[in-house]
């Protein structure tokens, strides 16, 4: 249970980190550069501390996955991005993608109890 904490908390401070990364103007306002010096490697600090309980694939996968479908739905609402259909089924697909790829991880671990 511990481990989905961490990468939950990991996952929120990638983003946090990457929005900060946007508000930075290239690492030209310092309060922004300190917010992505401080989302990333606290992110990571959690991502390893997340990895001592799950696997990595699907730690990975799920990392990755929800990072860039939360990061674009703040691109969208926060800086305006485009939000269109093309978008919208991408994300989809991750959220799919990321589905299976648990879904795949929980039998791989069934099979090896047996």
């Amino acid at each position: 249970m511990k481990g989905f904490i961490f990468l939950a908390l990991a996952i929120l401070l990638e983003v946090f980190g990457s929005t900060m990364l946007k508000l930075s103007d290239g690492f030209t306002n310092l309060w922004p550069s300190v917010g992505v010096a401080i989302g990333f490697l606290s992110a990571f600090t959690l991502f390893s501390f997340a990895l001592k309980t799950l696997p990595l694939s699907f730690a990975y996968a799920t990392w990755s996955g929800a990072g860039t479908a939360l990061t674009a739905v703040i691109g969208g609402f926060v800086f305006g991005e485009s939000f269109h259909f093309l978008k919208i089924s991408g994300l989809f697909l991750i959220i799919f993608g990321i589905a299976l790829l648990n879904a795949s991880a929980g039998k791989q671990t069934q099979s090896e109890k047996t």
